[in-house]
């Protein structure tokens, strides 16, 4: 006969003991032992058993350094399927905030689920006991007190991680690849002397040409970790969620593309990007970009400010690399037809590279820019044009430094030109606002039925939509000019680089050109107009 039996026979009340480590209470002496706080627990309740002869302790239930606002707790869960199972008759806790301070969790067991299942709950020290009449209302009361305190401490945890992130403290466990966590003060990152050699590389791989793809095929062809191998291999222990083995784990474009558009590498900190809906939900929310913590210079950059800024125009004007080389061609996203303004895409023939108007292609006709240019012949063009442009600055620096000023003009007009459009834009958000308050007050006085309502409602959100889209749209391109405004600053810095270039790439068609157009060829002359848009005019 069995214990669960032996209760049975002689007619006692199977007990099971629930007992919490609280928050508060973490005065263990080693991984293994229990915690003085458990031991009372325990001790408290088997008291309280051997004082009732009607009581039987069957089973014990222990979660230890687990929160009790409501979030899964493994012996817990097992404790309510044993009692839906009716293998207990009461749950004993020391109070009822060890058993939960959901107040959710309190009403759906202890005042609803233990009644139908004929299970009563204690707790001793709150004289919680759902067999006493009239109980139940000192019970709820406790459970809203018991609310309110998490309520306030999840407050307070907030505000003491937002007062952290204001000062400029790294208030993560976990550090970006290419930093690590101070060993003297673990709200300071320095900077890691292996990682961050990567991080430079990729840097500097992209402006050399390389797309996310080849930059992630570079890495693991030479076999460097990727980020989460890299900190495991350290001994750091992340959450990795993924069915493979963390050895498969390898380079991604998404990583890469993060590590280039990452001002933490700046040395600067962005924190509080995402939040939880509550101290309840812990659903993860993306906060708007106008309440993320943003304090400047708080540790060692990796990265100067010139570097990154070429990277952030470099993404904004590139086209896809070639798939099958993970490479961006030299002029990838500069050259547009001259007549449609379309892009020039590339392609290759058993003799030459070409490139060709993308209005000419799959079945499409509809430029008359229908003949190729050698990508070769262009390139000789466009070297010429560069030494040209450098020998004419040197000779001509005053006027040089006359148009740097005058293209910085120029960004600054477009600059305060877009503002202005959306400051247009946010006084009709502004009207359409109101007119969503006038909505609701003719549905209210019946001058427009519920059908009508949902119609108006629907065009309102729709051109709320596209109010934001444009909103958007306008941030975009505002900091897009405001690089490049920056950018025109260092002309003179460009010029002094080079003397006289024998071959391009990547970096010198990034820093010299915007965009270049190529016109249709003469078929008399067989020439064409080819404009080069420049950085600096």
């Amino acid at each position: 006969m069995n214990e669960m039996e032996s209760v049975r026979e002689k007619k006692l009340l199977r007990v099971g003991i629930y007992l919490r480590l609280s928050n508060e209470d973490r005065d263990k002496q080693s991984k293994d032992d229990d915690s003085e706080s458990i031991k009372n627990q325990r001790n408290m309740l088997i008291d309280y058993i051997d004082k009732h002869p009607d009581f039987a302790l069957v089973d014990e239930y222990c979660d230890e350094d687990l929160s009790g606002a409501g979030t899964y707790r493994p012996e817990f869960e097992r404790l309510i399927s044993d009692c839906e199972d009716r293998k207990l008759d009461i749950v004993l806790c020391k109070s009822q905030s060890r058993f939960s301070r959901d107040m959710e969790v309190v009403e759906r067991y202890i005042n609803n689920k233990f009644k139908e299942w004929n299970i009563r709950f204690i707790g001793i020290s709150d004289n919680a006991d759902t067999e006493i009449l009239g109980n139940k209302k000192s019970r709820q009361i406790n459970g809203l007190v018991n609310e309110w305190y998490l309520e306030d401490v999840s407050a307070n945890i907030r505000s003491a991680f937002n007062s952290k992130m204001k000062q400029g403290e790294f208030i993560s466990p976990f550090a970006s690849f290419g930093y690590e966590v101070s060993k003297e003060d673990n709200n300071k990152l320095v900077v890691d002397p292996v990682a961050s050699e990567i991080v430079k590389e990729i840097y500097d791989l992209y402006l050399k040409g390389l797309g996310f793809t080849g930059i992630a095929k570079h890495l693991n062809s030479k076999n460097i970790p990727s980020p989460s191998l890299y900190k495991y291999q350290k001994g750091i222990k992340l959450n990795v969620i993924s069915d493979r083995p963390r050895e498969k784990i390898k380079w991604s474009t998404n990583t890469i593309k993060t590590i280039l558009t990452n001002e933490l590498y700046l040395g600067h900190l962005i924190q509080g990007k995402r939040t939880t809906v509550s101290y309840k939900n812990h659903k993860i929310m993306n906060k708007p970009k106008s309440k993320w913590i943003r304090i400047e210079n708080t540790h060692e950059a990796i990265i100067d400010e010139e570097t990154f800024k070429k990277v952030q125009i470099a993404m904004k004007e590139r086209t896809k690399a070639m798939k099958t080389t993970g490479i961006i061609h030299n002029f990838s996203g500069k050259v547009f037809c001259k007549e449609c303004g379309r892009y020039m895409r590339k392609k290759n023939s058993s003799k030459h590279e070409y490139l060709v108007c993308s209005n000419n292609r799959d079945g499409y006709d509809d430029c008359e820019n229908k003949a190729a240019i050698r990508y070769d012949e262009l390139e000789k063009i466009v070297l010429d044009a560069i030494n040209k442009k450098i020998k004419t600055y040197y000779d001509e620096e005053i006027l040089e430094q006359e148009k740097s000023k005058n293209n910085q003009n120029r960004f600054a007009s477009k600059i305060k030109s877009l503002e202005h459009q959306k400051k247009e834009i946010l006084k009709k958000k502004e009207k359409t606002s109101n007119y969503l308050k006038s909505l609701y007050e003719d549905k209210v006085n019946g001058i427009i039925n519920n059908e009508q309502f949902k119609e108006l409602i629907n065009n309102y959100n729709t051109e709320e939509d596209r109010y934001n889209n444009r909103i958007k749209a306008i941030d975009e391109e505002i900091n897009y000019y405001k690089i490049k405004e920056e950018s025109s600053k260092n002309n003179k810095e460009i010029f002094n680089k080079y003397k006289e270039l024998t071959e391009l790439n990547r970096v010198i068609v990034d820093e010299f050109i915007d965009k270049i157009y190529i016109g249709k060829l003469n078929e008399e002359t067989k020439s064409r107009d080819i404009q080069i848009k420049w950085n600096f005019e």
